[in-house]
């Protein structure tokens, strides 16, 4: 009986500390999900997500339309269109984001393709090679769950971006928001152990 007892005890003290790892994860994942992208940034890097065959997933539309908003008010800005082909995608994140954008009324010539990376990590390093190097104002454009990881991320590899958050339709909150938590504690493990 005292064995029960203590097992509950202890399980009652990790299910406590996990809810508070995660309230504060969801803490700064609030913070940086009002954040204001400044206007005239020299370019725009739109982080790839899912694309079911050839159509993106709810919450990369949404990023994809907030890019298209922001570059038709900007209308010096380029972009770059980050994002691989995955499993099940039959073409690239990359290629998706620049025919959606396109759609939408932006000229092909604004748009550069980073067709190669498969994560955030991958975004960010291989969408610096294709900045202009005159460039100095930059902006991440990514839902409101990923801003905060991906700012981190962009910070650790010396580029000093703002952040222009999507929405994250309602569909998708609890399934990307859970996937984030753990995206997030692996990050922060990657950054204990590096």
């Amino acid at each position: 009986m005292k064995k029960n007892k203590r097992m509950l005890w202890i399980l009652s003290i990790f299910t406590v500390i996990g809810l508070i790892y995660v309230s504060i994860l969801q803490v700064k994942i609030i913070q940086y999900s009002h954040l204001k992208a400044p206007k005239d940034a020299d370019y725009l890097i739109v982080l790839g997500a899912r694309v079911r065959g050839e159509k993106p997933s709810l919450a990369f539309a949404s990023r994809i339309d907030t890019a298209a908003t922001y570059l038709k008010e900007n209308p010096k800005t380029i972009v770059i269109a980050s994002g691989g082909k995955g499993p099940g995608e039959d073409i690239s994140e990359a290629k998706a984001i620049k025919r959606e954008l396109v759609k939408q009324g932006i000229n092909k010539s604004r748009i550069l393709l980073e067709d190669r990376s498969t994560d955030t990590y991958e975004n960010i390093e291989f969408s610096k090679k294709l900045i202009p190097p005159n460039a100095e104002l930059g902006v991440i454009v990514t839902n409101t769950f990923h801003l905060y990881r991906a700012l981190s991320i962009a910070n650790d590899q010396g580029l000093h971006v703002k952040g222009l958050p999507a929405k994250t339709p309602w569909l998708a909150v609890l399934k990307n928001y859970s996937r984030e938590y753990l995206a997030i504690t692996k990050y922060y493990l990657k950054k204990v152990i590096a």
